[in-house]
């Protein structure tokens, strides 16, 4: 019977077994999250991100307009008592590509346009919301502009007006405010929370502002023969208009595809809702209650 030796390469394992034992650690070689003291990056769910402030006067629906989007939402841990901000994550589809967005909403009132110069650093969208049923909220968009425009000058802008369901309380006329932004190079959006009628529209569209100002939209928007599945895109979206293709009978994961092709291929739409007449043509589902 052949025995083997009780030293040299064969007591190699019987050793490593004995230490072990004894300290109660390996002596393996360390993974890279082990040496470094850091676990490791979990995948990203994302292919950009991009930060964006919330602005306008106290109770104008920032609130409301958050809570209709998804995802996770949290109190900014830098603020507390009646100033605090609050912070949401939302993650939008833009051309087949995914866009996160950090959302911040500061308060609206006047004191706390300290805040607003702080989380304006760094941020690659602005939403200036108003109240269309409060003329005031709408005057003091100039104040908000020109704070903006001191702490981050240059960033996209989007005017938003909230609470298109009580258009029969309307105090500000779209046509007054569709100027104002046009003077101001900004989209314009009217809005309904109660409604689900444009917020993510409004996303939508400030995303592709602050993507093409980055010239992040060139590195998925070539120059090459169009798709098979572009050109049909294409073909739908040309007879349909965005709020129509939610009744195609097609699964949820197209029609998605097909309504940010839709936003993203038609920049120099500025209007915040169809015509009423092209409404009743083609957009008879759940968000025709916000024409009035």
């Amino acid at each position: 019977m052949t025995m083997f030796p009780s030293s040299g390469m064969g007591a190699a394992p019987q050793q490593a077994t004995n230490q072990v034992a004894q300290n109660g650690s390996t002596t393996l070689p360390r993974s890279h999250h082990q040496r470094t003291g850091r676990p490791p990056a979990a995948p990203k769910s994302y292919d950009y991100l991009l930060k964006v402030l919330l602005v306008g006067d106290s109770d104008v629906g920032k609130q409301e307009i958050l809570q209709d989007l998804e995802d996770g939402s949290a109190d900014s841990p830098f603020c507390s008592g009646s100033g605090k901000t609050s912070y949401k994550t939302t993650t939008i589809l833009l051309d087949g590509k995914r866009v996160k967005l950090q959302l911040w909403d500061t308060s609206g009132q006047g004191r706390f346009c300290t805040i607003i110069r702080s989380y304006s650093r760094g941020a690659q969208g602005i939403l200036l919301v108003y109240d269309i049923t409060n003329k005031w909220s709408f005057d003091s968009i100039d104040r908000w502009l020109e704070e903006v425009e001191q702490h981050a000058p240059g960033v996209p802008k989007v005017l938003v007006g909230n609470r298109l369901h009580l258009a029969f309380k309307r105090q500000v006329q779209e046509r007054d405010a569709e100027l104002y932004a046009a003077k101001n190079h900004m989209a314009f959006f009217e809005v309904s929370p109660l409604c689900d009628f444009n917020i993510r529209e409004s996303f939508c569209e400030l995303s592709r502002m602050a993507l093409h100002r980055n010239g992040m939209e060139r590195l998925w928007r070539s120059n090459k023969v169009l798709s098979l599945q572009e050109l049909c895109c294409r073909a739908i979206v040309a007879r349909t208009c965005v709020y129509g293709l939610e009744r195609l009978p097609l699964p949820t994961a197209l029609k998605s595809h097909l309504k940010s092709y839709a936003i993203s291929s038609a920049p120099s739409r500025r209007r915040a809702r169809p015509t009423p007449h092209h409404t009743r043509l083609n957009c008879t589902g759940r968000n025709s209650c916000c024409i009035s």
